[in-house]
């Protein structure tokens, strides 16, 4: 394996690893909360806002990448379709979870 994808592969796996750890802490409710609903609300509406449900939404999004991450790095490692098509799902299925559940969650909260 040329030393350019072995670099590809430990990067892919590195990345996956960090965002496997900001889910975790992200389940736990733990850290700065990295997601836009927060990030783009004013120091008024943090401090009002129910975090819960935006931390979980961006535990499983961070899931999510993390997964395609580790698809990506066995993809390169074994050069199977098959795991380019799960990588390839895995990002389609955080970006279509990211915008339902905010969708879901604002209906909620209007309610």
């Amino acid at each position: 394996m040329p030393t350019s994808k072995i670099v590809g592969v430990i990067i892919a796996f590195v990345m996956a690893g960090v965002l496997a750890l900001l889910s975790f802490r992200s389940f736990k409710e733990k850290g700065f909360l990295l997601n836009n609903a927060y990030l783009y609300a004013t120091e008024e509406e943090r401090k009002t806002m129910d975090k819960k449900p935006w931390y979980r939404q961006s535990a499983i999004a961070f899931a999510l990448i993390s997964t395609g991450f580790i698809f990506m790095g066995v993809h390169m490692i074994t050069e199977m379709k098959v795991f380019l098509i799960l990588q390839f799902l895995a990002i389609v299925g955080a970006v279509i979870y990211a915008i339902v559940s905010s969708v879901m969650i604002i209906r909620r909260k209007s309610n």
